[in-house]
């Protein structure tokens, strides 16, 4: 244990949605805050409509700011420029807030909160995650109040750039793309190493890190995985001891964002593979992350089911519950759209296998969710599950390109596995789970950080002399040309 003292933790997340990234950000928040932190999260977007329940009920201070002047986005595009302009726009009203108060936490104290209690909170923590654009600006104009100490803590998922699409359209759109991409790409790595220290979600994440950006501008760069929260028991009991959903059908489930790098269409094909009399008294329920405002999850969305009914597959599409449990039993895929907790609870008590499908997918939180229900996985090869899963334990990992090798577990898994070995790989997913992914554990990994940075200075930053310098050159190559051209004329 780390002995660290409550701090005061201010974490800056861009959209707090229904993702990986923010159940992520949610359970960090929570690890400290059961540790005695004080714990505020500002963000640019909540829909309370759309996020989980810690980031409306009032579990969490959560503050939106930064969303006024800048949109998400540009008739569709400009997503990575609108998103650090808004970031940029919450942290000017976050350092304002900072210069109105003593302490970057409430604007003012809980009712029940104690002058001592107060007192008891002695350094600042900034935690970013995904986009690093306020880093520089939280390092140069954050003052640190007196007698306490500030620190930047980065919770790298993925370098940005290598999650940009550059492959779209003809020629001219990928180069103009490369050139959009360019300052965007080099701000990322200038901006990530004003971080006081990097930490990253996984072994394979970090290795992607260090390789893109350098080692030696990012210092040691620790893993905290993502966790699930093993002490918390469902609002409805026991989600298996609910009603059998849908008759009993044997259920295939896969719990996604509707995006196309997560690639759900392998879970259709692959599906469709049994063959119609396996397929007897079976379903596919592709659940996850929908977000009507999101181009992209409407899109994939309409390919997922194009692609299902082309291959004979019989579709349905609940956005309820009370319509996903209503719809007929000769629906062989159901799409559930933002699938509530309560019923995702059920759908993962309730399954024979959960099909994770992305290709090197950073982390990956549902399959650790699916273990700690006591649900086997079945997930690619590549990235977080070779991290998570065991193979033949709590799951198997496939080449994601072998459709055939994942029909072939969806049959042993079907009719293959005994009731022993079902129960068998149950309790060594949970067990897992709770050794490795828990909220304790995550909790201890964060404290460590925390107190190795504040038991070093803070890392020195120099970065704004190559933005001056870049700009001197960039005006001293418009001047020359423009003296050029003026010759020449």
């Amino acid at each position: 244990m780390s002995g660290l003292k409550p701090s005061n933790v201010v974490i800056i997340h861009p959209d707090l949605g229904i993702g990986g990234a923010e159940r992520l950000i949610i359970d960090v928040a929570l690890a400290l805050q059961n540790r005695g932190h004080r714990v505020t999260i500002y963000t640019s977007h909540r829909d309370k409509a759309h996020c989980f329940d810690e980031a409306r009920d009032g579990t969490l201070d959560v503050r939106v700011r930064g969303n006024t002047i800048f949109p998400a986005h540009v008739f569709g595009r400009l997503h990575i420029l609108m998103a650090a302009l808004r970031q940029l726009h919450l942290t000017a009203s976050l350092l304002s807030e900072l210069g109105s108060r003593d302490t970057p936490g409430s604007a003012t104290p809980e009712k029940n909160e104690k002058p001592a209690e107060q007192d008891a909170v002695q350094d600042d923590i900034f935690i970013v995650d995904q986009l690093p654009a306020c880093v520089p600006f939280l390092k140069s104009f954050g003052q640190p109040r007196k007698s306490a100490r500030q620190r930047i803590l980065f919770y790298c998922h993925f370098p940005d750039q290598l999650l940009a699409r550059r492959d779209e359209g003809g020629s001219l759109l990928r180069l103009a793309k490369q050139l959009y991409r360019f300052p965007f790409d080099w701000f990322e790595g200038w901006a990530l190493s004003a971080s006081d220290r990097v930490v990253a979600n996984s072994n394979f994440s970090r290795g992607v890190v260090k390789q893109v950006f350098g080692a030696d501008k990012l210092g040691d760069v620790e893993v905290v995985y993502p966790c699930v929260d093993t002490d918390v028991k469902s609002a409805i009991g026991d989600p298996a001891s609910s009603g059998p959903l849908w008759g009993g059908k044997k259920i295939l489930l896969s719990i996604n964002r509707f995006e196309r790098k997560k690639d759900m269409a392998l879970a259709i094909r692959a599906y469709n593979g049994l063959g119609a009399e396996k397929r007897s008294g079976t379903r596919l329920v592709i659940a996850g992350g929908y977000d009507n405002r999101v181009q992209e999850n409407v899109q994939y969305h309409h390919e997922l089911d194009t692609l299902a009914t082309k291959l004979g597959l019989r579709t349905a599409t609940s956005k309820t519950v009370v319509s996903a449990l209503s719809i007929p039993d000769d629906i062989d895929v159901l799409f559930l759209l933002s699938v509530p907790k309560t019923l995702k609870d059920i759908l993962l008590a309730q399954s024979k296998l959960l099909l994770y499908t992305p290709i090197n997918e950073h982390f990956g939180i549902v399959p650790v969710e699916a273990m700690h229900a006591g649900l086997p996985v079945l997930a690619s090869n590549t990235g977080g599950p070779l991290e998570t899963i065991v193979e033949g334990e709590t799951g198997w990992l496939r080449d994601a390109h072998a459709d055939d090798e994942w029909t072939a577990v969806m049959d042993k898994v079907l009719y293959g596995l005994s009731e022993r070995d079902v129960a068998k790989m149950a309790v060594a997913g949970k067990q897992r789970a709770e050794r490795e992914f828990s909220l304790t554990a995550m909790g201890d990994r964060l404290e460590d950080e925390i107190s190795t940075m504040l038991s070093a200075d803070r890392r020195p930053f120099d970065g704004w002399t190559q933005v001056f310098v870049g700009i001197a050159l960039v005006v001293a190559l418009l001047a020359n040309i423009g003296l050029l051209l003026s010759h020449i004329m």
